[in-house]
């Protein structure tokens, strides 16, 4: 049993980490432009989201 949850898990991981990747790279683009606009509030929203993602990928990378 504990081989097919650690299957399923490495398979779960393999389908996640891309889409995390993509989520992360919107949100870069998402603060880049907050940046240039100067928009404090939204710049603040998006490294909020980029930290919740980054944990994300973290735990799903082990």
């Amino acid at each position: 049993m504990k081989h097919v949850m650690e299957a399923l898990r490495k398979r779960e991981a393999e389908e996640r980490l891309p889409v995390i990747r993509i989520e992360i790279d919107y949100e870069l683009v998402s603060l880049h432009d907050a940046m240039k606009a100067e928009d404090k509030e939204q710049i603040e929203k998006c490294k909020k989201r980029l930290l919740n993602l980054h944990k994300q990928l973290v735990e799903w990378s082990e």
